[in-house]
């Protein structure tokens, strides 16, 4: 089921121009195919899919390269410096402001530096909630966004 699942996310995401997960999971519906937000955010997360600007002037999701060629770290730290535009620190949690439909890169960004007080993320349109597991941590991960930017 999530090969077939992944699999029509490739073919969706190939085909139309998929801005936001709202729009995948209805993309998917349409297919034939439920999914809920948090499966979907997974499935993102394991297939590497990255927004890119499209000729259209708008966000899109795409699939890099299965080449070698293709360096997911780098893009995803690209899309944070470029998307993030205010952070916060708020106790143990981290509220990221980022351009429109850009959160979940910047969330996938963190969760990807496989820092281990990191707790998890939530990620919405344009903001993201990172909850670390104490408030030190919290303190030193804002230290290390700003490096990031």
């Amino acid at each position: 089921m999530k090969s077939e699942r992944q699999r029509k996310i490739l073919e969706i995401i190939s085909k139309e121009n998929i801005e936001t997960q709202n729009q995948l999971i209805e993309a998917l519906a349409r297919e034939g195919v439920k999914s809920t937000q948090a499966t979907l955010s997974r499935d993102i997360r394991d297939m590497h899919l990255v927004k890119e600007l499209s000729p259209e002037g708008i966000y899109r999701y795409t699939a890099g390269s299965r080449d070698g060629g293709f360096d997911h770290d780098a893009r995803l730290r690209k899309i944070f410096r470029e998307s993030v535009v205010d952070y916060a620190v708020a106790q143990n949690m981290i509220v990221i402001k980022t351009l429109p439909g850009l959160a979940d890169a910047a969330s996938s960004m963190l969760e990807s530096l496989d820092i281990p007080s990191l707790v998890g993320s939530i990620a919405g349109d344009d903001t993201a909630f990172v909850a670390m597991k104490d408030n030190a941590s919290a303190e030193k991960l804002c230290s290390q966004i700003e490096d990031l930017l």
